[in-house]
């Protein structure tokens, strides 16, 4: 019984496990099966990304104070992020990584870094 490529259907020649008659079938198989997750993933990657780039720039040293208007005027998006910690009297700090941020009074966030 001959196998065919799963992605060009050619005739394979080699091992009996094989699935792909070469590398570039093989990985033009798999980006085709993973448009869509990867698609999302990509975005979702340049997002934080962004959001990091934000807050190094603005947040140089280890904590700094910084209106909510200067994070939107740079493109920062509130809704990626990468974890919460929340203190023990309920503050709640928003990460992306190990840069964070807390939400204050009067629309200004306090930036800090995670050691």
């Amino acid at each position: 019984m001959q196998k065919t490529c799963e992605e060009c259907n050619e005739k394979i020649v080699g091992r009996t496990d094989k699935k792909f008659c070469s590398d570039y079938c093989r990985n033009a198989y798999h980006n085709r099966m993973n448009k869509d997750a990867s698609n999302l993933i990509r975005n979702t990657n340049n997002s934080l990304r962004k959001n990091y780039r934000i807050l190094q720039e603005l947040n140089p040293g280890d904590k700094t104070s910084v209106a909510k208007s200067k994070l939107l005027s740079r493109g920062f998006n509130f809704e990626f992020f990468t974890s919460i910690y929340t203190t023990k009297t309920g503050k709640q700090y928003f990460f992306v990584y190990d840069m964070g941020y807390l939400p204050l009074e009067n629309d200004f966030y306090a930036l800090v870094r995670r050691n």
